[in-house]
C-alpha cells in the first residue's frame, strides 16, 4: 500500500528504502538473461562480484555469487558472455542500491542462441518485417552514404575504397561504433537514429567483418531489427562474409555477401555508367541518321515525280484549260446575248404591228367626240349628230372636224 505521506508529514529516508526493499523481496527468484561486462573476484573472499547488462539498453545490475558457482562453471567466466542467471533481487537500504544474489550461473551455449535466434525469425517474419514488399529501392547515385561501422577497421576501408573507386565524387557520413560487444546494440541504434535524421543522407551502410555467432549477436539483436525496419532511408545491410547470416540480413533493405559488395551497390561504376552513356549515344546517333536516311529517300522520291519535276508544266496546263474556258464562256454568252437580241426584235415587231399606230399609218383614223367629258370613240354613224366637233386622229397627229347630216 502507498505510504501516507504529505508535506507536513514526510517520510524519512530510511522508512522509504525499507518499503522499497519490502515490495523487492515481494518479487522472489527469477531467472535473468545478459551479457558480462564486469567481473571481479577478490582473493581470500567468497563472493564474487559482476555486472550484467542489457544489450539492447542502456541498463545494468550488480551481480553477487558464491565464488563456488564460478568455480563449478565448465569454461571460465569472461566479460562479453552471455548467461542466464538465477537469482533473488536483493534491497541494500542503507545505501539505496539494488542487486542480484545469484545461485547459479549457465552461460548460453551456441546452440541456445542458434534456437533463440530462430525463434526471434519466426516472430519478426509473422509480424511482416521481412516481407518483400516493404523494400526499398536504393537510389541511383546517393548525394551523401551514412556509413555504420567500427573505428579504423577493414569494413570501413573496404567500403570507402571501392565506393570511391567507382564514383570519386561520392561522399560519406561515417559514424564510428562498437560492432561487438555489450554497447554495440545500442551505439548501432543511436548512429542508425543519427543518420535517418540527416537530409543529406540517401542510404545507410551497416558493415562489420567477419566474426563467431556470439561477435555478431548485435546484428541480431531484436531491438536493432525493430530499429532498421523503423527507418526512412535505405539500409544495405553488410555483416560478415558469404557465409554469416545475422538476422539484420533480413530486415536491411538489400543485403550485400561483404562490405565490399555493398561499396559496389551502393554507387554506380563511372566507367560502366560512361560506358553505358557512349553506347547510348551511339544507338542515338545510328537511329537518327537512319531516320534522316529514310526521310531523304522519300523525299527524292516525291521530287522525281514529273508534277514536282516540272512544276511549271501542270500550270500551263491549267492556264491553257483556263483559256478554253474563258473563250467558251465569251462564246455562249455572245451566242445568247444575239439569241436575245432576236427575240427582241421579234417581239417589237409583234408590238408595233399590233400597236394603234401601225393602224393610222396605213390610213386609218380614230373619231372622238370633243364635247364629251371622256373622249369616247366613235364606233357607228348613230354616235354624232349633226353639227357636233369631233376630233380626228391620223398617223401624223389629229384635228377637229364638223359633222353634216346626210
Amino acid at each position: 500500500m502507498a505510504l501516507d505521506t504529505s508535506p507536513e508529514k514526510p517520510a524519512p529516508v530510511r522508512v522509504i528504502t525499507q518499503a522499497i526493499g519490502q515490495w523487492v523481496n515481494r518479487l522472489g527468484a527469477v531467472w535473468v538473461e545478459g551479457q558480462v561486462t564486469q567481473l571481479s573476484r577478490r582473493p581470500g573472499t567468497q563472493t564474487a562480484f559482476l555486472t550484467l547488462r542489457d544489450p539492447a539498453a542502456e541498463v545494468s545490475l550488480q551481480v553477487t555469487c558464491p565464488v563456488r558457482v564460478l568455480d563449478g562453471l565448465e569454461a571460465p567466466l569472461t566479460e562479453g558472455t552471455r548467461i542466464v542467471v538465477h537469482a533473488k533481487p536483493s534491497w541494500y537500504f542503507t545505501r539505496g542500491t539494488l542487486s542480484l544474489a545469484a545461485d547459479d550461473i549457465r552461460p548460453v551455449g551456441l546452440g541456445q542462441l542458434l534456437a533463440r535466434l530462430e525463434r526471434l525469425r519466426k516472430i519478426l517474419t509473422a509480424e511482416g518485417l521481412f516481407a518483400a514488399d516493404r523494400k526499398r529501392r536504393l537510389p541511383f547515385l546517393p548525394r551523401t552514404i551514412g556509413l555504420i561501422c567500427g573505428r579504423d577497421s577493414k569494413a570501413e576501408h573496404d567500403v570507402l575504397e571501392n565506393a570511391r573507386r567507382r564514383w570519386p565524387g561520392v561522399r560519406f557520413r561515417v559514424e564510428n561504433v562498437a560492432v561487438q560487444g555489450t554497447s554495440a546494440a545500442g551505439q548501432v541504434m543511436e548512429a542508425l537514429r543519427a543518420l535517418d535524421r540527416d537530409p543529406d543522407v540517401d542510404v545507410v551502410i551497416i558493415a562489420r567483418g567477419g566474426g563467431s555467432v556470439e561477435d555478431l549477436l548485435p546484428f541480431s539483436d531484436e531491438a536493432v531489427l525493430r530499429a532498421v525496419a523503423a527507418t526512412i532511408t535505405p539500409v544495405i545491410s553488410a555483416i560478415g562474409h558469404e557465409g554469416d547470416s545475422p538476422l539484420l540480413d533480413l530486415v536491411a533493405d538489400v543485403r550485400a555477401s561483404t562490405p565490399t559488395d555493398a561499396a559496389k551497390r551502393a554507387v554506380p561504376d563511372v566507367l560502366d555508367e560512361l560506358t553505358r552513356v557512349t553506347q547510348a549515344r551511339q544507338r542515338l546517333r545510328a537511329r537518327l541518321r537512319q531516320w534522316i536516311d529514310h526521310e531523304q529517300a522519300g523525299l527524292d522520291a516525291t521530287t522525281s515525280r514529273p508534277a514536282l519535276a516540272d512544276a511549271a508544266h501542270s500550270i500551263r496546263i491549267r492556264a491553257e484549260d483556263l483559256a478554253m474556258l474563258r473563250e467558251r464562256s465569251r462564246r455562249s454568252l455572245r451566242h445568247t446575248l444575239e439569241r436575245a437580241a432576236v427575240d427582241v426584235e421579234h417581239t417589237r415587231a409583234r408590238i408595233r404591228a399590233l400597236s394603234p399606230a401601225a393602224t393610222l399609218e396605213r390610213g386609218y383614223a380614230v373619231v372622238q367626240h370633243v364635247t364629251a367629258t371622256d373622249g369616247a370613240v366613235i364606233r357607228t354613224p348613230d354616235d354624232v349628230a349633226a353639227g357636233e366637233r369631233l376630233r380626228i386622229h391620223v398617223a401624223g397627229g389629229a384635228f377637229t372636224a364638223t359633222a353634216d347630216q346626210e
